[in-house]
């Protein structure tokens, strides 16, 4: 699941000289621009021997975000607890017809201190000044207080929420998890004055000072670079641009495997976490999931029963398990959702019956036809038909929609006698995941989350495979289509699928 939360407030501040090389633009503001903009510039302009032999001109990027926004979802229940969820700082490079350095560093720091937005404009000339007007600058946070140190004050003590990125290139997105430091601000610990992001110190110019420390408006910087690094710019909170907003992007794996449908036996030629299978109980009263009682979030137990004569209900004894007991232990998941893992050596019964008890009641009981786990050669490229069996053509912004997958064999070919008393089931994947493309320009809003996150990984149930999306990701007024991959354990890589499945998202 994704969750983005765009900037709260952004600004560019700068110590650079006006374009007459005479006076430094320490009082320009431009937090109305829609580019945010860092630099290093050395030696452009001689200056007095008495603060240095060359001039120092530098441009940093300050950036806010709404936690209170975050902190509801959480207590919500949107959001997931913490541990459960990463936080990206995601800001977009912005192309522009200046040169670009390659092969530096950029850095993020937690500023220290509160700041004003402002509504200056201009970057090239730096013309919009504060003057006493609310914005900051590069030696004012507001109009009312000063930095402590120009260029802005920064949390500095604790090295966990300093975050850094290298481009070789220099036309690269900024993407950083900072998880640490997005969970400092939920629990206060850190008071959320947002990031500062421009060049680390070996990046920014060198600059002496006579005694040794800052000289007014420039940073007394031993080392610093005897070069130039300019210009790095990316997409500004202003930009006419949607997916180009700078945003902390949440990310988690909201995913559940339920396994009903693919029980296996437990096998000598498994490893022994491939023996399990999950499985899941849904308790729905009345249309709506609510927590089992007596249970609420806690502990119940599942045993497996063989069936009677007639293969219909439970019979006999509880079932001796993998773990040689015969009930295995399962737990609270979300709202009516428990599952447990649990495995049975091979028996020629089928179905089997799990039963969910706790403290003598019985909950639920399902069916289960489990399949023996054989070591024989594979097809080693598969080939599907899918189809989303339940996408409309158009969505409202708003709308948190689930998607059903249909998944079955190209090859599929039944007799004439199955086709005439069954239909075709779907085939569950258990590794699928899905992005997102807006169709006028194929420009990718959402990619495959396969790695650390396994954020747009499908799940799947005894339906096959479902995931939930958030239409409000997605710019009003476009079409987009769903593209989605599955995972090959075969040849150990990811096959996309042919199909495209096209809808609008209106307001």
């Amino acid at each position: 699941m994704i969750l983005r939360y765009s900037a709260s407030a952004d600004n560019t501040i700068v110590n650079a000289f006006r374009p007459n090389l005479t006076r430094r633009a320490t009082g320009s503001n431009t937090g109305l621009a829609d580019v945010l903009e860092t630099y290093s510039i050395y030696g452009r302009q001689a200056v007095s021997t008495s603060v240095g032999p060359a001039s120092q001109e530098l441009s940093r990027i300050l950036v806010q975000f709404p936690i209170t926004s975050i902190n509801s979802d959480r207590t919500a229940g949107t959001l997931p607890a913490s541990g459960s969820v990463n936080f990206y700082l995601r800001l977009f490079n912005a192309p522009h017809s200046k040169t670009v350095p390659k092969d530096y560093k950029l850095v993020v720091y937690p500023i220290s201190q509160s700041w004003q937005e402002g509504e200056g404009l201009d970057l090239e000339s730096y013309r919009d000044e504060t003057k006493g007007n609310p914005g900051s600058n590069w030696v004012s946070a507001s109009d009312s207080a000063a930095w402590t140190r120009a260029g802005g004050d920064y949390l500095t003590s604790n090295s966990s929420l300093i975050y850094e990125q290298t481009f070789q290139g220099g036309t690269e997105d900024l993407e950083i998890k900072i998880t640490p430091l997005v969970e400092s601000w939920i629990a206060g610990t850190t008071d959320n004055y947002g990031v500062g992001v421009f060049l680390s110190s070996s990046y920014e110019a060198y600059f002496s000072g006579s005694a040794g420390a800052d000289s007014g408006s420039v940073l007394n910087n031993l080392n610093g670079a005897q070069k130039s690094y300019f210009t790095k710019r990316f997409f500004a909170r202003g930009t006419q641009y949607f997916f180009k907003k700078p945003i902390i992007e949440a990310r988690w794996n909201s995913s559940r495997k339920d396994q009903r449908n693919e029980f296996y036996f437990s096998s000598s030629i498994a490893p022994g976490a491939d023996n399990l299978n999950t499985i899941y109980l849904y308790n729905y009263v009345r249309g709506r999931l609510t927590n089992l009682p007596g249970v609420g979030t806690g502990e119940l137990l599942v045993s497996l029963y063989s069936g009677s004569a007639d293969n219909t209900e439970p019979s006999g004894s509880k079932l001796t398990l993998y773990n040689s007991k015969n009930h295995a232990t399962g737990g609270y998941v979300a709202t009516g959702i428990y599952s447990c893992s649990i495995g049975i050596v091979s028996s020629s019964t089928s179905p089997l019956y799990d039963v969910w008890h706790k403290n003598g009641t019985e909950y639920f009981t399902g069916s289960i036809i489990p399949i023996a786990l054989r070591s024989s050669e594979t097809e080693p490229h598969k080939d599907y038909i899918i189809t989303l069996t339940n996408l409309q053509n158009t969505y409202r912004s708003n709308q948190l929609e689930r998607f059903n997958l249909f998944v079955r064999p190209r090859n599929w070919n039944p007799t004439i006698y199955t086709k005439a008393v069954a239909t075709v089931s779907t085939t569950t994947i258990q590794s699928a995941s899905y992005r997102v493309i807006r169709s006028i320009d194929n420009l990718e809003v959402i990619p495959y989350g396969t790695g650390t996150d396994n954020h747009t990984v499908l799940s799947c149930d005894e339906n096959g495979n479902y995931y939930d999306f958030r239409m409000s990701l997605l710019e009003p007024g476009y079409e987009y289509k769903f593209k989605f991959s599955f995972y090959n354990d075969r040849m150990n890589t990811w096959q996309e699928q042919q199909e495209e499945f096209k809808f609008r998202v209106d307001k």
